[in-house]
């Protein structure tokens, strides 16, 4: 399949097909999804709290953006990468913005970046965007502007900051960016906004009017059965599946019937030695030999 671009998501809006996004932190999910055909995975800051057990998005910092793109980035071969600026990375100055950006590109092989805030950041997206790098845009619940907003509550269901809400979104398009989250708005106030915009939007609990929709990988794969918004639906039950996984190893370890045979190495020239050591019993080995790696890149 073609290489997902900022192109193909406004062709898929042109052309009305959905667009689907999901979050991505490391190698192994990134393949999974990518495999599975996510159209975008977002290496979003919300690791800070599935993957760092953080209460908010808040903590993760520039250096843990760009690791955890990396690793996103090697493991894709078909979804456009675009990772998230956290928290101080691009409010400070527009410069400091601009370098960020190229860094999360640069660093972490992401083919965007996205960013929280509306009209007040235009001027930064237009920078970044000047600077040859695409730029996502954010608007609703805001997840770093959690103390501003007094905590993760739906954004824009009265008159005045729905008014708000759709002036950003214009804002941020003529910034030049090339798509819009919208996190945590009414459905009417994403459906007024996705079709005055020719740029997709992509809902997380913004309705069924979007021109796409996101979710953490985390809440997809039900691997944390705490976490019940309204807007998750799980996908399957990951949490219960590892755990029952885990306990099998743990019991079958305890009872001994992890390893057996099937799972060891054996020789058919070893031969034990006086002492209770053993070794080979030719200096060469057979044809046919057994081996293990290579494991982790180290030659065997």
């Amino acid at each position: 399949m073609d290489k997902v671009t900022i192109h193909t998501l406004k062709r898929l809006k042109q052309a009305g097909q959905k667009i689907a996004m999901v979050t991505a932190y490391d190698a192994t999910f990134a393949r999974i999804l990518d495999e599975a055909g996510a159209d975008v995975l977002l290496v979003g800051d919300s690791l800070g709290m599935v993957v760092q057990g953080n209460e908010s998005t808040l903590p993760v910092t520039m250096d843990q953006m760009v690791y955890h793109a990396r690793a996103v980035t090697r493991g894709t071969s078909r979804a456009h990468v675009v990772g998230d600026l956290p928290f101080l990375s691009y409010q400070a100055s527009v410069p400091e913005a601009v370098r960020n950006a190229g860094r999360l590109v640069a660093e972490g092989g992401v083919g965007s970046v996205k960013l929280e805030g509306g009209e007040e950041f235009a001027e930064t997206v237009a920078a970044i965007v000047r600077a040859s790098i695409p730029v996502m845009g954010h608007l609703g619940l805001t997840p770093q502007s959690v103390h501003k907003m007094g905590g993760y509550v739906v954004q824009g269901r009265d008159e005045e900051q729905a008014r708000k809400i759709f002036r950003d979104a214009q804002a941020l398009q003529r910034a030049g960016c090339y798509a819009l989250v919208l996190e945590g708005v009414p459905l009417e106030l994403a459906r007024d906004i996705t079709e005055s915009l020719q740029i997709p939007t992509i809902g997380i609990g913004a309705g069924v009017h979007c021109d796409g929709q996101v979710l953490v990988c985390y809440d997809l794969f039900g691997l944390n059965p705490d976490f019940k918004p309204k807007f998750v639906k799980r996908f399957a039950d990951g949490y219960g599946l590892l755990r029952g996984a885990a306990e099998t190893f743990f019991a079958d370890t305890r009872s001994g019937a992890f390893p057996d045979l099937e799972h060891s190495f054996q020789s058919k020239t070893l031969r034990v030695l006086p002492g209770g050591a053993s070794g080979p019993s030719s200096g060469s080995a057979t044809q046919g030999e057994e081996k293990i790696g290579p494991v982790y890149g180290v030659p065997v």
